[in-house]
């Protein structure tokens, strides 16, 4: 609920308690829209867990105006319950329900729904749909029944499932493969600790490599290293581990109390275990900054963190006490606050709009 992530609500449910301290910025709007072509900016709110309360807040950059549910507003309907996942590719948004058992495809610039694919059990229990990505005009859903679906992005129809380990969360694209993250969150604390390497050629799973136990979130950079990382089992350190895409082969595995990361060139921003937002440098894989914002803006509960490669902007979430209204902050690339925006219950992800 990682740009995500179940396991991730509970564990930040958590620490809520130890994050109330932190002081609340009032909401500033922004006095120039950004320099790239952007239209605006979606927020998918997650929304309570296991309640069909999720949402989708929209941004227009132009008119500077906030619409709280565009999608309940351009479809009369809600957008169902416990989103997870928000991504664009090409001409469509793709908007993953987990609890629903539902992809909504819709317009990007109108947030109108085009289709609505269904991931549900002949008793119309849902198959609990958790992360989207994207290559050569097919769309890839990890289902938290163990299987990876193919879905072809012109038809709209699923055209293959793909077995893979116990119940796969994040998903991402490498030098032709596409490395699915199995978390086995379902059988905890008999967890999984594997990550399933599909060729996307002949849509077969070819290699299967042990990363850190209970991997959650998984990253690409522009060096082809696969970044996944993992809670690990309580009381132990979460883990990253970095695995390259040209052997498949785990290149490190070490503790790192952080993540899941948006890169942005040679720049990784990720949420650390402290709450504030620190940078990793993929090309010499080390850690950067004490904390990227520094200004002295502070969160209460921050969620997740985009980079927008485009404007060099980074949006960092607030889920706040997780019942109620969270905000999405902005930051020039210098980390100095620009302005924060109201959103619905647990933002989650973001995701940019051209004009």
């Amino acid at each position: 609920m990682k740009s995500l992530k179940l396991q991730h609500l509970f564990i930040a449910c958590a620490v809520a308690t130890t994050l109330a301290s932190c002081h609340k910025d009032k909401k500033v709007v922004p006095d120039d829209k950004p320099t790239a072509e952007r239209a605006g900016l979606y927020v998918l709110d997650q929304g309570n867990l296991g309640s069909p309360n999720s949402a989708l807040t929209y941004y227009d950059y132009t008119s500077k105006s906030l619409t709280a549910d565009i999608f309940q507003s351009a479809n009369g309907k809600g957008l169902g319950n416990t989103a997870n996942d928000l991504k664009i590719y090409g001409a469509k948004m793709y908007i993953v329900v987990d609890k629903s058992g539902t992809v909504e495809v819709v317009n990007p610039k109108t947030a109108k729904s085009i289709k609505q694919v269904l991931f549900q059990n002949a008793d119309k229990s849902s198959r609990e749909p958790r992360s989207i990505a994207f290559y050569k005009g097919n769309a890839y859903v990890t289902l938290y029944d163990n299987n990876v679906a193919v879905l072809d992005t012109a038809t709209l129809t699923v055209s293959k499932y793909i077995p893979v380990g116990r119940n796969p969360e994040q998903l991402a694209v490498s030098n032709g493969k596409l490395y699915v993250v199995n978390g086995g969150g379902l059988s905890y604390p008999d967890v999984d600790k594997t990550v399933s390497i599909i060729d996307l050629t002949t849509l077969a799973v070819t290699k299967t490599l042990e990363v850190g136990v209970n991997p959650y979130a998984v990253s690409v950079d522009s060096y082809g290293d696969v970044f996944v990382h993992s809670y690990n089992l309580y009381p132990a350190n979460p883990e990253l581990t970095i695995i390259d895409s040209k052997t498949d082969v785990v290149k490190s595995k070490n503790d790192f109390a952080g993540g899941p990361f948006s890169i942005n060139g040679d720049v990784a921003y990720y949420i650390a275990s402290d709450g504030t937002v620190k940078t990793y440098d993929v090309k010499n894989l080390k850690a950067l900054s004490s904390n990227f914002v520094t200004d002295g803006t502070t969160f209460t509960s921050a969620y997740a963190v985009v980079a927008d490669t485009q404007t060099g902007e980074v949006f960092v979430t607030d889920a706040k006490d997780y019942k109620s209204n969270g905000l999405v902050f902005a930051f020039d690339k210098n980390g100095k606050k620009e302005y924060n925006l109201t959103t619905g219950i647990n933002p989650g992800s973001v995701v940019f709009v051209n004009k």
